[in-house]
């Protein structure tokens, strides 16, 4: 692990530097477009590093519920719980693509955790619109 600055910290002063000096001295249009593109990536990642893992874990531990695993352990290795998480959504995607989902009880859990799903991912790639969507409800 590394000390400071963070990852996150680093990320930010990159961020802050672009928006602050490189983005205003931008004159060409098609330039500036794709520096605001830039900066939000940054944005994403900034809001992404901070509790992946356990956004992972918790993931996994729901696929394993809406497929039928017995509970086990999340793995410690970062990559392997991507992997797993990958791998459950996989199962879950064929599942869905032969028709299990199509009706009946599995189709609403399965439906309710897509929802769950999307509002993770929708907050952290863009708050904003989240918070705009849910005040529609």
């Amino acid at each position: 692990m590394q000390d400071r600055p963070t990852t996150v910290e680093l990320l930010e002063a990159v961020r802050e530097f672009l928006e602050s000096r490189a983005a205003p001295a931008l004159d060409e249009h098609g330039a500036r477009y794709r520096m605001r593109i830039a900066l939000n990536v940054l944005r994403i990642v900034e809001r992404e590093i901070p509790g992946r893992e356990a956004r992972l874990r918790a993931e996994l531990a729901a696929l394993a519920d809406l497929l039928g695993r017995p509970p086990e352990a999340p793995p410690a290795d970062p990559g392997l719980l991507e992997a797993r998480v990958r791998e459950a959504n996989e199962e879950l995607c064929a599942r869905i693509r032969a028709g299990a989902a199509d009706a009946g009880p599995w189709r609403a859990r399965v439906l309710a955790h897509a929802g769950a799903m999307v509002e993770d991912k929708l907050a952290v790639n863009d708050p904003q619109r989240l918070a705009a969507f849910r005040s529609t409800d």
